[in-house]
């Protein structure tokens, strides 16, 4: 799929970055660590309308 003459083209180092930038997320959102009292509250107040 991937060959070396691919990954010299212009569209083979976009998916080099892709990749990469897709693995960076990965392994910093593995990283946020959100506490329930924290992920339990509302941050915006919701008003009912009648």
């Amino acid at each position: 799929m991937f060959d070396r003459r691919f990954l010299q083209t212009r569209l083979g180092h976009a998916a080099m970055a892709s990749v990469a930038a897709m693995a960076l997320f990965v392994a910093l959102s593995a990283q946020i660590q959100a506490t329930p009292a924290f992920a339990a509250s509302g941050a915006v107040a919701t008003v009912e309308l009648a």
